[in-house]
């Protein structure tokens, strides 16, 4: 059975003191996330931060041909918005379900309200940013550097970090446009990943059989960036009864 709806389902809403989460708390918004809703559009005016629980949210730019590459995956570690609070107000880039589920919104005015306190909901914001830049890099990195086959292990281990299943409601399609390469290239590396027994890929859905398959297979890529998140956030302290996931 899985657990019902709860803000702590989001390790950046978990970890916050008592008091900040209380302050919060009345005004976060439980929304359901349909798989391809668009959160926020390039140049669009952001009206609200989103912490995802069990969807997972992609921030991708399309470009004028309508060729469109993912620089970085939100879940359940982080948040989507980081503009809100960093000045911008908007982004070129657009962000859109990846993986349908749940996820909690605040107002603007709240987000930047509790950011200029400079309590820990600050600290907690900034140290995920410097996470995602990472997350931004690496993917720019690997996307250039390494084979399709290591981009996709890559993409499948961080989506199953924040996924509550092994298994996702994924077209071939939809995976090729958030690695930005053709679909016969995927078709090709989910068929090798296939015949070594570490997927199972039936229309719209993948299932990982092995994971340590993956991990094997897989670049730096997905090490640097799962390492960089642990680094910035492992000292944060948990309200009682939440578990730290964040390794």
């Amino acid at each position: 059975m899985s657990s019902p709806p709860s803000p702590s389902q989001n390790y950046l809403l978990a970890a916050l003191p008592t008091a900040e989460f209380e302050r919060l708390a009345p005004h976060l918004e439980l929304v359901e996330l349909a798989l391809g809703e668009i959160l926020y559009e390039p140049a669009g005016q952001l009206q609200h931060a989103y912490f995802p629980t069990t969807a997972i949210v992609s921030l991708h730019y399309v470009t004028e041909s309508g060729a469109s590459a993912e620089s970085a995956g939100v879940g359940n570690e982080g948040m989507v918005g980081i503009a809100l609070f960093m000045g911008g107000e908007t982004t070129p880039s657009s962000a859109v379900v990846q993986v349908a589920g749940h996820g909690y919104r605040l107002p603007v005015r709240l987000l930047k309200q509790e950011f200029g306190r400079a309590g820990l909901m600050q600290s907690l914001l900034l140290r995920y940013t410097q996470a995602l830049i990472t997350q931004i890099i690496q993917t720019a990195a690997c996307n250039r550097h390494h084979s399709v086959e290591q981009q996709l292990c890559r993409w499948l281990l961080l989506t199953l970090d924040r996924a509550p299943a092994r298994e996702l409601i994924m077209t071939q399609e939809l995976v090729a446009s958030m690695l930005g390469v053709r679909r016969e290239g995927i078709t090709q590396a989910a068929g090798k990943l296939q015949g070594a027994g570490l997927i199972r890929y039936r229309r719209g859905h993948i299932a990982v059989l092995e994971r340590s398959g993956l991990e094997t297979r897989a670049c730096e890529c997905y090490t640097v960036v799962k390492k960089e998140l642990s680094r910035l956030l492992s000292d944060v302290r948990y309200r009682q009864g939440i578990v730290a996931v964040v390794q």
